[in-house]
């Protein structure tokens, strides 16, 4: 049987006029909208979000209504797939969707569909994915698939990086494996000074997942410098992968956690 454990949300998002290829999409994978699946011990929950258009069209109450429904299954879901057309590239609506699942704490797999249509060349999809990078900064965790539903080609991954980016969004650490990723992160490049203060990195915990939450307590928490928080979120993940999902690091002085 499937447990509650094991059931999860999968939210489809797309920009303008997307319902057309996401409908499509859907119907490579043998997927229904509103429909439950069951295979290898999941249950799928697949949510159509009924398309975005680009803001400067939203004038009529349908279309209010759209994005509403929209963004509701993006707080419902939590893992959304936001599918970029291939031949249109990023739109703004794009970078809004994208942005609306990061910061609501979703795993992201961005699918790039239509990829039978781009004439290829050495580095198109290399050049695709940093322009995907480039605009889409704020959410460089994320996960990327070029598919064509129309050929059904790498259709069968979206499923699988989907169960990936959910365990990845659900994984707990030990406080003993952070401190000890923390104290070698520390060791390469100490913390840096403010006015003559030193920050000091005392220790970690993990409080929450889905996303991922870590405490992190300093004797200054004033004085963390923005480079120095990415750095350590960098050699997080690079230990722990963390890939498909933003993780969360709350920072916290000593004397908050021993009132």
């Amino acid at each position: 049987p499937i447990t509650k454990a094991d059931l999860f949300a999968l939210g489809l998002t797309g920009g303008t006029d997307s319902a057309a290829r996401r409908q499509a999409l859907l119907k490579a994978l043998e997927l229904g909208v509103y429909d439950h699946i069951a295979g290898d011990g999941r249950e799928y929950v697949i949510i159509d979000t009924a398309g975005m258009r680009r803001k400067g069209r939203i004038n009529e109450p349908a279309e209010h209504y759209s994005v509403s429904r929209s963004l509701n299954a993006i707080d419902r879901c939590d893992v959304a797939v936001l599918v970029i057309d291939a031949s249109a590239g990023i739109i703004e609506m794009d970078k809004k969707i994208a942005g609306y699942a990061h910061e609501a704490g979703k795993g992201l797999l961005i699918v790039v569909n239509k990829w039978d249509l781009p004439e290829k060349e050495t580095n198109t999809m290399a050049k695709f994915e940093e322009d995907i990078k480039e605009e889409l900064a704020f959410a460089s965790y994320a996960l990327t698939l070029f598919v064509s539903a129309k050929t059904g080609q790498r259709c069968s991954k979206i499923l699988p990086l989907v169960d990936f980016i959910s365990e990845q969004h659900s994984r707990r650490l030990t406080t003993a494996q952070l401190n000890e990723v923390l104290r070698e992160a520390i060791a390469l490049n100490p913390p840096p000074t403010d006015k003559g203060r030193r920050l000091k990195v005392l220790y970690a915990t993990q409080v929450g997942v889905k996303p991922p939450k870590i405490v992190i307590f300093l004797n200054n928490p004033e004085i963390m410098h923005f480079s120095y928080a990415r750095y350590l979120e960098n050699k997080i993940r690079e230990a722990f992968g963390f890939a498909g999902t933003p993780i969360s690091l709350l920072w916290r002085k000593r004397e908050q956690e021993e009132q």
